[in-house]
């Protein structure tokens, strides 16, 4: 069969040299607190834990993605994308759903949700980012944008050990940034002390700035119906996790039953986890992770099935990833701004009117700050020797 050419010149393929991966350790500035601390589940968070993959190709080409966990899980991540990331040497990195298929594969036998999914994430990022630098355009635009900047709100000034005074003052600065939004954390014990501390800040913010809350899973079904009814008179823009991650009925049970937006799914590591609520209408609101699915890949598919529900979307955390994924849904969006993450790396975002612009450089658009190497716990090298 004869070979097509395009501009005179034959198309060729490109290969994969070499995957470098890095485990770091990012500390916080504060220890934070959400509804699981109070419970009991977990402790407070100190730091985040982040593991890289830049991929390099014959061709001179590299892309660099993460993926990330909180309290517990990077030594497995990083030991899972060591055992696996020899699958991808030689390959095409063009081929990226190909080989996201070939990664989960090779480490199936763990199971094709949590961390398998978590670890391969980074490599399926890294793929992503290549591609776009690649071609010259920013990740937004290579899967087709529909916005260039994207609704944003602050989520790091509203946690548990906060008094309700610091979160005033935090989100007053957040706004003076820029930022479109708010969110708190609630889940106290006591439900009253939830019920001031949202009712300080909806004085303080006035009526028209968008308000969110966020319970981290900790509510009961009676709980949440008596909360989401009580927390209705504060025109919120959505409750958050208001129950376990895993209880679609009762998702979709109350989101029934409430006028407030109901949203959950940044704890769920899989594309059928995720697919069962937007398949059931269980929710308003999906925040799906895309480094807790598997990265970009499964993201996508996410997404597909939820634009045609005509679900409105707001990945959790790591808005250097999901800034773009959030500019190529067809639907209203919302990124989640956290500080956490900056010291790692040289760019940063500009936010304005409410909104966060996605960046012109290619790619996801950001490099690592020399910092990162001082906060580096681990780190692998992956060639055509390990294969």
């Amino acid at each position: 069969m004869a070979q097509h050419i395009i501009g005179g010149q034959r198309p060729s393929s490109d290969h994969i040299r070499s995957i470098t991966l890095s485990s770091v350790n990012v500390p916080l500035n504060i220890a934070v607190s959400d509804a699981k601390v109070l419970t009991g589940r977990q402790k407070a968070l100190k730091d985040v834990a982040l593991l890289f993959a830049q991929i390099d190709t014959e061709q001179g080409f590299s892309g660099l993605g993460f993926t990330y966990t909180l309290r517990t899980g990077a030594p497995a991540q990083f030991a899972h994308a060591r055992e696996v990331a020899p699958a991808l040497i030689g390959e095409d990195p063009n081929d990226i759903a190909r080989l996201w298929s070939k990664l989960i594969w090779a480490g199936a036998s763990v199971g094709r949700s949590g961390v398998a999914t978590q670890a391969i994430a980074a490599m399926d990022t890294a793929l992503w980012d290549l591609k776009a630098k690649r071609a010259g355009l920013t990740l937004a635009k290579l899967l087709g944008a529909h916005r260039d900047e994207v609704r944003c709100y602050n989520t790091s000034g509203g946690y548990l050990q906060a008094s309700v005074e610091e979160i005033i003052d935090k989100s007053a600065q957040s706004l003076a940034r820029g930022m479109g939004g708010i969110k708190m954390k609630v889940g106290h014990p006591d439900r009253r002390l939830d019920l001031r501390r949202v009712e300080q800040v909806r004085k303080a913010l006035g009526d028209d700035v968008p308000l969110m809350v966020d319970a981290n899973q900790q509510w009961d079904r009676a709980t949440a119906l008596r909360m989401g009814k009580a927390l209705e008179q504060f025109e919120l823009q959505w409750i958050e996790e208001p129950l376990d991650a895993y209880d679609v009925e009762g998702h979709g049970a109350l989101s029934a039953q409430l006028i407030t937006p109901v949203g959950t799914g940044e704890m769920l590591t899989s594309v059928n986890e995720v697919a069962e609520y937007i398949n059931t209408g269980a929710v308003d609101l999906l925040m799906h992770d895309a480094p807790r699915i598997g990265g970009i890949t499964p993201f996508l598919k996410i997404a597909a099935l939820a634009e045609n529900r005509g679900l409105m979307m707001a990945p959790h955390f790591v808005m250097e990833i999901h800034l773009h994924l959030a500019a190529a849904y067809a639907h209203e969006t919302w990124v989640e701004h956290f500080e956490w993450l900056e010291p790692v790396f040289n760019e940063r975002f500009i936010i304005r009117d409410g909104h966060m612009m996605v960046p012109d450089r290619p790619g996801l658009g950001f490099t690592l700050h020399e910092q990162s190497a001082a906060w580096t716990v681990a780190r692998a090298t992956i060639d055509k020797r390990d294969c």
